[in-house]
């Protein structure tokens, strides 16, 4: 999974629509976001790119749960970042 990302506001132009979780166990990966870009190399752990030509991929937040292609919890604690085992 890339882990430079842009959100823009059209769900048409994202390469994936994202629900955020309060709940770790309903969560598809745990992110943990990072403010430099060099740290963007484990999986679920987020640079957000200002634009979208610095990232990997572009992701839309969704308020509907149903409609996400991904769902994630987010952490601050970096060594939690990471895919969740499928249930």
């Amino acid at each position: 999974m890339a882990e430079k990302v842009y959100v823009t506001s059209w769900k048409s132009g994202a390469n994936k629509k994202v629900y955020v979780t309060n709940w770790r166990e309903e969560a598809n990966l745990v992110v943990y976001k990072t403010s430099l870009k060099s740290e963007a190399k484990q999986p679920g752990v987020w640079f957000f790119a200002g634009y979208a030509t610095d990232a990997d991929m572009k992701i839309y937040f969704t308020q509907w749960k149903d409609e996400a292609d991904l769902k994630i919890y987010y952490t601050i604690n970096r060594s939690e970042a990471g895919p969740r085992p499928k249930r």
